[in-house]
């Protein structure tokens, strides 16, 4: 844990006791703040303070005595509404950051690396640490990704911070100027807290915050928002600019066309790009995303000053990221794949990209824009069974395009799918791509990506590698 010195004998007031928040109350503690700590969930109220953490109510509390309020970045900051809170701490003149404010505050001599994009986050930050560190240097994993920033080890000079950053997270982090820092895509997600779609391009857009020259800015260019981003910054040419993409050659970046990744950028740089890697043999990256994911960790990664050669490695040897495009077992055949990370119909349509005969579990909370990410894919889908809130208005959607079972809960969706599938005969997917947030049915969506594991564990049946999946021909662009 990172102990957060720099409020040592002040009052510092902590909203929201998620994982962050907890953390971020210790880590306080631990530095000597006097904590004041509070959530609207008295469950969450509870658990706090099984574990130590000091509860004031910041309704009632004095906020002439605060000058900070640490706020969980799943609170509202300004749409649809500032939660009640955040008014009172402004009302108060106290400044308002996330817990990776904290962690820069703290831990000024490391460097830094953020990810952030709609999609593919995740995997590019886990891919990115797994370069660092199996290439020998010292780095730790964390924010958005599931450990908190204040929960991981203290670094010193020649230490990095992969971190996973949200777009709420950027609006909460001030300090940081990544040294490297990278944003994937962005397509419409989260538009009730940041009221529209330029307030979400905006706090993306965060991520290269007071970037100057040798820092560098990686950011595909694979959509309009993000392309309008990369002609801005090197225009400004304040910092290093590499732009990658997953479709198309990219002068001066690095590109993947046919499965082969090349670099315009380093290795091939004032001169033709040159391949770097075959991506068919990094087996836990499958699908143009990936390729856009692999190009991004591959960019990232050289520009901290690590091999080239040793990044393909490293590509080869990433294990792939739980909950996404994870193969959990193939049985009799049929391939159980769970992406239960895939909270929006983006993320869906990636996954189902990459298999030929889909039997694809969907729904729960459903997001705006509903499926229509997915419908260049439909072809590939056998038959949908639905789940949670979001089945009957997914059914809908569905009707006349893809047969449709409403299975109701995700038992019933894995056991109906898995007939289906066995009545095809081997080579088909099992994939749970839900196209939706969790929370009708699960706490998060590694409760029902654990819940999935756990159900195709149970399942009987011959067992065989999962480098058996056959994956879906993605279609052929000319080579540079």
């Amino acid at each position: 844990m990172i102990e957060v010195y720099p409020f040592a004998g002040l009052p510092v007031a902590v909203f929201g006791l998620g994982k962050s928040g907890i953390a971020a109350a210790k880590a306080l503690a631990q530095g000597g703040a006097e904590v004041w700590a509070w959530d609207d969930s008295e469950d969450a109220r509870a658990r706090a303070r099984a574990e130590g953490v000091p509860l004031v109510d910041l309704y009632i509390c004095n906020w002439r005595e605060l000058t900070s309020l640490v706020l969980s970045p799943g609170v509202p900051l300004h749409h649809p509404a500032p939660h009640r809170v955040v008014g009172l701490a402004r009302a108060a003149g106290c400044e308002i950051i996330g817990d990776v404010e904290l962690l820069a505050r703290c831990m000024r001599e490391p460097a830094y690396v953020g990810v952030t994009g709609t999609n593919g986050k995740s995997t590019t930050t886990a891919l990115i640490g797994h370069i660092f560190k199996t290439s020998g240097r010292i780095a730790e994993v964390g924010g958005n990704i599931g450990t908190p920033a204040l929960d991981l080890h203290p670094l010193g000079p020649d230490g990095a911070y992969i971190l996973e950053m949200s777009s709420y997270q950027l609006e909460l982090t001030f300090s940081i100027t990544f040294d490297v820092a990278v944003l994937l895509n962005i397509t419409p997600d989260h538009l009730d807290r940041h009221g529209d779609m330029a307030g979400y391009v905006a706090a993306k857009r965060l991520i290269f915050h007071r970037q100057t020259k040798p820092r560098v800015a990686v950011i595909g260019v694979d959509n309009p928002e993000c392309e309008k981003i990369h002609r801005d910054l090197k225009a400004a040419d304040e910092q290093e600019v590499i732009p990658i993409s997953s479709g198309r050659r990219i002068d001066g970046g690095v590109f993947a066309l046919d499965g082969t990744l090349y670099d315009g950028a380093f290795v091939g740089r004032g001169r033709e790009p040159v391949a770097v890697a075959n991506l068919a043999a990094c087996r836990t990256l499958p699908g143009a995303h990936n390729a856009q994911n692999a190009a991004a960790a591959y960019a990232a990664c050289v520009a901290a000053g690590i091999d080239p050669s040793v990044t393909v490695a490293c590509l080869r040897s990433f294990p792939g990221l739980a909950h996404r495009q994870e193969t959990i077992a193939v049985i009799d055949g049929v391939a159980y794949v769970n992406d239960s990370k895939a909270t929006n119909a983006d993320a869906a349509a990636k996954a189902l990209a990459c298999y030929p005969r889909v039997y694809w579990i969907a729904g729960g909370r459903a997001k705006e824009g509903g499926l229509a990410a997915c419908t260049p894919y439909l072809d590939r889908v056998r038959r949908a069974f639905l789940i949670g809130e979001a089945a009957d208005g997914f059914a809908k959607i569905l009707d006349g395009k893809v047969p449709t079972t409403r299975s109701g809960d995700l038992p019933s969706a894995l056991a109906q799918a898995r007939e289906a599938a066995l009545a095809d005969g081997e080579g088909g997917v099992v994939l749970l791509s839900p196209a939706c947030a969790s929370f009708d049915q699960f706490a998060n969506f590694e409760a029902r990506g654990l819940a999935f594991r756990k159900l195709v564990e149970a399942l009987p049946g011959r067992r065989t590698e999962p480098e058996e999946i056959s994956v879906a021909p993605q279609p052929k662009r000319s080579r540079p």
